[in-house]
């Protein structure tokens, strides 16, 4: 993994003021995945208060919208677990 894609989008993330932040590589698991024109697939896992009364739609397009140049290039695929404060992960990883 590119260390410096890898701390820029922890970086970027860090507008969401999150309580938690989490950050996985996925790449490996999609190795010639059609349409992969060589962007990373990353899973995010963000906590945030600023997340509060907002819809899963609305937090997801919170995220995205802090890394939308990235895409398609530098990131090809993005999976979001976007939760407030006090709720749980639903992810199993």
């Amino acid at each position: 993994m590119n260390p410096s894609l890898h701390e820029e989008i922890q970086q970027r993330l860090q507008a969401l003021a999150p309580s938690y932040l989490a950050l996985v590589d996925e790449s490996a698991q999609h190795a010639g995945h059609a349409g992969n024109g060589g962007g990373g697939h990353f899973f995010v896992t963000v906590k945030s208060s600023l997340f509060s009364g907002k819809s899963l739609i609305m937090r997801h397009r919170m995220v995205y919208q802090l890394l939308q140049d990235l895409m398609p290039h530098r990131i090809h695929a993005l999976r979001i677990e976007a939760l407030i404060d006090d709720e749980s992960s639903m992810n199993t990883q």
